[in-house]
């Protein structure tokens, strides 16, 4: 019975994950046209045209009627702000990043995401750490290193460099992001998780817009709308199977995101997969499943997702 009542949660984060995916690489080339910071932003504010009926409506079969009760309560409306927030500038980073570095590469420096939530859980929630969590930290941070050790190998490249940065600094608030999303989705509806996140991105990215973000035509229109349908329904899609099953079994499925990642780089953008990635992908991965079989994340707490 338990597999069985965890095997629509599976499938939903795979397939919410290859959207993921999918969206990383239709924002990576709308970031190289127009830049990070509009393409995130238009790409919200598409997402928010889309989501404002959906939730309209999923609020009015719940309340009954427009008006009171249209809103969450304080708590979970300081939750979407929170975790919009950090997503928001974690997912600019990631998506400045990907313009300098390989999607295959950046997704799996972003793997160690799910380590760093570890320590997080134990700084912020006062939990012990399991040992073992120090090997799997030592195997991941040499999987950075293997990685890392291509871009400041003989042919330095500052913008290669730079790109590596900023996608580990977004893991790092990735981490963040987990720690907060298995709470958010106990609380609140996908269609709700969706539809606020949207509107606080698009919220707090509007003050730069005017300078930063210059309103998209054709192509790029296009390929930002299409990201953001791709977001939406990933974010609808974990945050259900999140609500129904424990973030320690999804977790080890944030590695799935590799083989969609290397697929999309490779069709969309002629990135081939390195042996010295795959190395690097190997002790990540080994890591982060050493530390989180020994001392997960509560399930009332977070776990691991992309930008």
């Amino acid at each position: 019975m338990r597999a069985r009542s965890t095997l629509i949660p599976i499938c939903l984060t795979v397939t919410g994950l290859a959207s993921f995916s999918v969206m990383d690489g239709v924002m990576k080339a709308a970031s190289i046209a127009q830049g990070a910071y509009a393409a995130l932003f238009w790409r919200n504010v598409f997402g928010l045209m889309l989501m404002t009926p959906v939730w309209l409506v999923a609020r009015r079969r719940s309340v009954g009627v427009w008006g009171g009760g249209l809103w969450p309560g304080r708590v979970v409306l300081r939750l979407h702000l929170a975790r919009s927030a950090l997503s928001g500038v974690m997912a600019g980073l990631f998506f400045w990043g990907t313009i300098h570095t390989p999607l295959a590469e950046a997704m799996a420096l972003s793997f160690i995401a799910p380590l760093i939530a570890l320590f997080l859980a134990a700084a912020f929630l006062g939990e012990a750490i399991n040992p073992r969590a120090f090997a799997g930290s030592v195997l991941a941070l040499g999987g950075v290193g293997v990685i890392a050790a291509g871009k400041f190998g003989g042919h330095y490249a500052p913008a290669a460099v730079h790109g590596m940065i900023a996608i580990l600094v977004s893991a790092v608030l990735y981490a963040a992001n987990l720690v907060v999303q298995r709470r958010q989705a106990q609380l609140a509806a996908p269609d709700e998780i969706a539809f606020f996140q949207n509107l606080f991105i698009c919220l707090l990215f509007a003050p730069g817009a005017w300078w930063l973000a210059p309103v998209p035509h054709g192509g790029q229109a296009l390929l930002i709308a299409s990201g953001a349908v791709l977001a939406v329904a990933s974010l609808m899609q974990i945050g259900w199977a999140y609500a129904r099953a424990e973030a320690q079994v999804l977790v080890p499925l944030e590695y799935t995101a590799f083989i969609w990642a290397a697929v999309v780089g490779w069709l969309m953008f002629g990135e081939a997969v390195t042996v010295r990635t795959l190395g690097g992908v190997a002790l990540i991965v080994a890591g982060c499943l050493l530390a989180i079989a020994t001392h997960t994340v509560p399930s009332d707490n977070g776990q691991p997702t992309p930008a």
